[in-house]
């Protein structure tokens, strides 16, 4: 044991591990590339990518700007990476909206950090440095935060078209920021995004889109059955109609001939006619089933004038029950104690192509349907995801009404903030709240550029107007030059802007903080020998 110098092995075989500066410049530097990846889909004039599954058998495309589905699709190996692709994801869950830019800014606070680092700075003094950067970037942002009050309409408009104006829909941005502000204000702020149901119907174009008053169900009634209904009594069920046959494959019968099994088929029969017996006692006059209705109690449906509609799956019935007032039944020998669903009119129409139902004057007023047309699937999903951000963001703005402006005009009140406040600070910590006012304004300066402006002359000149006292200007992308962005109408919800910050602040914060990386060791797996 004279020589100590052998390596002692702590790690299991195959286990890796990266210290110090190596590990946290490989955190940075994915972190860094994520942010890359997303950084040109950010703002009006931002791009889109295109996302293919990696299956070659299934080889689905997805064309989208969202930053929470292009990273949710990326498979990321590197961990610091997988934070961020994590944050953007909540994001997307708590606001909606919002999901590139938490992204890009939690990159940036990483490059300043780096730099940071690289002048020998204490990863805990840029913590602490960019707390104190978090909390008065905050309170600006609160400062500069105007009530909705009695403008919420108008306001939600605004925040839509916002929202929107980064999306494939800004086209046609007046009619879908219409569609979504109409659908949230009869949800009369009730937080449930359920009774808001998307149909995306293929064909037509994006324009032809619009909101319906009732609930539409893709599912038609049975044979011979009324087509047309008023003052619906709706019963809501989930029972198995499916028993008038034997079902020769799935049970074994033993019989002496075919006869016996014709017997046994007629006792079922038998059974299924007392089933229907039973339901129709309810006196109801549409009956609408989560799972199949064979063709016989179909037809005594029929009989019975009853509209009967089958296999509404599962969504579907639970969104029924919600929307009509009812509740879903399985056992039907309590008439009595059941809930009925209401509406004024069942009725079928046309959407394209395809037929669907339609239950308007539902007794949960709320409720509605958007259908979506457009010309290919890929154009539909996306406009689907646009349409989620902008109905989340909407739903966030009625909670909590403030508004403040869009546009990179609140990162510059932040920002200035910020750089402000930093000279108050001493020591080191100084230079860590300098640079999160700068990661601040890097994103106004990334929309800029993607609108192919020079980003470094409009953010300067930002914030001389700013430091004059002028803080509702922002980058105007139309034009090119910095404007009023109040006056043209852009201004984001107060609560999905503070979520993007702290959010961004938070992750950067948890990778600074590495200084090792461990990878365990793969599982072995025991060779596989069984014959073939």
């Amino acid at each position: 044991s004279g020589n100590g110098m052998l390596p002692v092995q702590i790690l299991k075989d195959h286990a890796q591990e990266e210290r110090g500066d190596n590990a946290r410049l490989s955190s940075f530097v994915g972190a860094i590339a994520i942010g890359d990846l997303v950084k040109t889909t950010l703002g009006p004039k931002g791009m889109d990518k295109i996302l293919i599954n990696g299956n070659p058998d299934r080889n689905d495309i997805k064309v989208t700007n969202d930053g929470a589905t292009i990273l949710k699709s990326i498979g990321v190996d590197n961990p610091a990476a997988r934070v961020l692709v994590d944050m953007s994801m909540a994001q997307d869950q708590e606001v909606g909206d919002g999901t590139t830019s938490v992204t890009v800014l939690a990159s940036e606070l990483l490059k300043e950090a780096e730099k940071l680092i690289n002048m020998r700075i204490h990863p805990q003094t840029i913590i602490s440095g960019y707390r104190k950067g978090l909390k008065l970037a905050q309170d600006a942002l609160k400062a500069s935060s105007v009530e909705s009050g009695t403008k919420l309409r108008e306001d939600l408009l605004k925040i839509a078209k916002t929202t929107l104006s980064s999306k494939i829909l800004s086209q046609y941005n007046d009619l879908f920021s219409t569609l979504a502000v109409d659908a949230v204000l009869r949800l009369k702020g009730s937080a449930n995004l359920d009774a808001i149901q998307i149909i995306k119907k293929l064909g037509g174009s994006l324009n032809e889109s619009y909101l319906d008053e009732g609930f539409l169900l893709e599912k038609m009634p049975g044979m011979y059955q009324p087509r047309r209904l008023e003052n619906a009594k709706i019963l809501i069920a989930n029972t198995p109609m499916d028993t008038d046959k034997v079902k020769v494959f799935g049970s074994r019968v033993r019989v002496d001939g075919v006869a016996k099994v014709a017997e046994l088929e007629a006792a079922e029969k038998l059974k299924m006619k007392e089933k229907v017996d039973k339901i129709l006692t309810h006196k109801m006059n549409v009956f609408i089933n989560r799972q199949l209705i064979y063709n016989y109690p179909e037809q005594l449906f029929a009989d019975a004038n009853v509209m009967a509609i089958e296999h509404a799956d599962f969504e579907g019935i639970e969104r029924l029950a919600l929307v009509l007032g009812g509740e879903i039944v399985s056992t039907f020998d309590t008439p009595e104690k059941v809930k009925f669903g209401h509406c004024d009119l069942v009725e079928e129409i046309m959407i394209g192509e395809d037929r669907l139902m339609r239950f308007s004057g539902v007794a949960l007023g709320e409720a509605c349907s958007i259908v979506l047309r457009g010309a290919t699937n890929q154009i539909l999903e996306e406009a689907d995801r646009s349409l989620h951000d902008a109905l989340c963001v909407l739903m966030t703005h009625v909670k909590d009404s403030k508004t403040v402006a869009g546009a990179g005009a609140s990162e510059i009140i932040m920002s200035n903030a910020v750089l402000n406040g930093a000279q108050k600070v001493a020591g080191k910590e100084a230079l860590a709240v300098q640079a999160f006012g700068q990661a601040l304004s890097a994103l106004p300066t990334i929309i800029s550029d993607n609108a192919g402006l020079d980003g470094a002359d409009l953010v300067t000149r930002l914030r001389a107007d700013h430091a004059n006292g002028k803080s509702r200007m922002g980058i105007n992308v139309e034009e090119g030059t910095i404007s009023d962005v109040v006056e043209l109408g852009i201004i984001e919800s107060l609560q999905v802007k503070m979520c993007m910050i702290s959010s961004a602040a938070e992750a950067a914060e948890q990778i600074i903080r590495v200084d090792d990386i461990i990878k365990c060791a793969p599982r072995p797996r025991a060779p596989d020998n069984r014959p073939c």
